[in-house]
């Protein structure tokens, strides 16, 4: 989720007033975010928020929010614009390439660092969030002074225009920035398969912007900058008329004027447009879905309360929605704020913790009781893959052969069939860990797929300068006395085990594991430098329900 620095200083300036910052750290996450840690004694703050409110990205927003939120001023925020002269032509010729472009000035800015640092971290929030990583939008913000208006957006042949990018200082084409600038090559997917790119010039062939790309070093913004031209271009026009409108009227709190410019081409309007969409919803319907009752005047200072107008008629809830509220697209996002506003903290009730009839399977009951085992026992738990390979199973691993499930298109050779046993999975994550320290003491309690048939096992394995029989011995009947303390060790004779050094385990004359010394062999076949010892127990048997008994 999308975070944001700021120092508390700034904020209260913002907020016209000095908020406690205790009172700030408690109530912010009731309008959705979490509270970052800060170090004591600095100035600095930082906050999460959640995705859905990019109008909240920048210490300017959070100020505005806030305000209404902490009742210093409630109600929608209103930001008069003022006419200019200044036009702006959208080309034909961009229709295919990225079609919608939308733009505003803001004038007399003082640029300081503080907003510098915070109008860079809202651009690149918003290329990353609702931009789609630019894919979606993408934001320019430029020093008006520095280029002539009018000015025109259109696609342009990559070789027949040369400009200074930001960042550098020698000019080169636009496929020439694709290939050598750092943004150009990020960004290059985006006009992949074009053979004109986009591009923002003034009235003298000046370079503002080739979006989504890079702007032009002509119009970078500094501290000395007092005058912005913010455009934004991309392939939805909603997206874009909402980045447009978080950007200005960020720099409207910090006491900018906006000035429209005339937008000239397949139609003709001004932008930017602050007007407020207006929705209403029945109050009876929003109480039932809160399960609280608030009365008209209760909702219509809830809203108030979250930035929004609203007034009440009867049952019906008349809201003004400010234009950079891009998160509120349906009756029950209004809901939401409604219940932002009132105070999540203020909600009471009890509630269980158990919503559903659902309960947890006693096969994972078992499986996490056994996993308990194995880590009190001092050993790491592993997850590998179900998937697995004749070869490894039943070729070197020395193990009885079963029929396996196959996989009719295998993508490799290492991935040809279902596993049967989980000792090969375990053997290859020793494999590719030996060059790591030792004792290597892991275990798995997962799948296997036998004759048809799923089934539950855990694989204990473990690897050191020395790993005799009893040891392992030791560790499996641990496992077994809390499984079925009545219990029986046989000889085994498999290929897999050390001769003389291999056991069966079984309950009520049925076999349900093994244990033992790995052979040389096995070892050297695995690529393994180590002795090993392993356990493999089927589960099924000993959970509940299944002829069994649960720990």
């Amino acid at each position: 989720m999308p975070v944001i620095n700021f120092s508390y200083g700034d904020l209260c300036s913002l907020l016209g007033e000095e908020v406690p910052a205790s009172t700030l750290m408690e109530r912010m996450p009731l309008i959705g975010a979490d509270m970052h840690e800060t170090e004591g004694g600095t100035d600095e703050m930082s906050v999460e928020f959640f995705p859905d409110r990019p109008d909240l990205y920048c210490v300017e927003g959070l100020a505005r929010a806030m305000r209404a939120f902490l009742d210093i001023e409630p109600g929608m925020a209103e930001y008069d614009t003022e006419d200019t002269d200044i036009e702006a032509y959208v080309d034909a010729s961009v229709a295919d390439v990225r079609p919608v472009f939308l733009c505003a000035a803001v004038f007399g800015v003082e640029i300081t660092d503080a907003l510098l640092r915070s109008l860079m971290e809202l651009q690149e929030k918003l290329h990353i969030t609702i931009g789609r990583k630019r894919s979606k939008l993408a934001i320019g913000i430029h020093d008006l002074d520095r280029v002539v208006p009018p000015f025109t957006y259109r696609a342009a042949d990559p070789r027949s225009v040369r400009f200074v990018p930001l960042g550098k200082e020698e000019e080169w084409d636009l496929d020439e920035i694709l290939e050598k600038h750092e943004k150009g090559r990020e960004y290059a997917h985006l006009l992949e398969g074009r053979d004109r790119y986009p591009l923002l010039e003034d009235s003298q062939g000046s370079v503002l912007s080739f979006p989504p790309v890079i702007n032009g070093a002509l119009t970078a913004v500094t501290t000395e900058t007092r005058n912005l031209l913010v455009d934004v271009t991309g392939l939805d026009r909603k997206a874009v008329k909402g980045a447009l409108d978080i950007v200005v009227t960020a720099l409207a709190e910090r006491g900018g004027s906006i000035g429209t410019v005339h937008m000239k081409g397949a139609s003709e309007f001004d932008s930017p447009d602050l007007s407020p969409e207006s929705r209403s919803f029945s109050l009876s319907e929003c109480e039932r879905f809160l399960g609280i009752e608030l009365g008209p005047e209760g909702a219509a200072e809830a809203l108030r309360r979250m930035g929004l107008d609203a007034l009440t008629e009867g049952d019906a809830v008349h809201v003004e929605i400010p234009s950079t509220r891009l998160d509120i697209m349906h009756t029950v996002d209004l809901y939401e704020d409604v219940a932002a506003g009132y105070g999540f903290d203020r909600f009471g009730g009890g509630y269980s913790l158990d919503q559903t009839v659902g309960r947890t399977l006693p096969s994972v009951s078992f499986s996490d009781s056994v996993r308990d085992i194995m880590i009190g026992l001092g050993f790491t738990e592993i997850v590998t893959l179900t998937l697995s390979n004749e070869r490894e199973e039943f070729g070197i691993s020395g193990l009885p052969e079963t029929d396996p499930v196959r996989l009719l298109n295998p993508i490799t050779e290492d991935h040809t069939c279902l596993r049967a046993y989980l000792m090969p999975s375990l053997m290859r994550i020793l494999r590719r860990n030996k060059h790591r320290d030792l004792p290597q003491r892991i275990f798995e309690v997962g799948t296997v797929v036998r004759d048809g048939r799923r089934s539950e096992r855990l694989c204990i394995m473990s690897t050191a300068s020395k790993v005799p029989f009893t040891e392992m011995k030791s560790v499996t009947e641990a496992v077994m006395r809390e499984l079925a303390p009545e219990h029986s060790v046989e000889t085994c004779d498999y290929p897999v085990f050390v001769p003389g050094r291999g056991a069966h385990l079984s309950v009520d004359g049925r076999y349900v594991g093994i244990f033992g010394e790995v052979s040389p062999k096995v070892v050297t076949d695995f690529d393994i430098n180590h002795p090993v010892s392993v356990a493999e127990i089927e589960l099924d048997g000993f959970i509940a329900g299944s002829g069994g008994r649960l720990l």
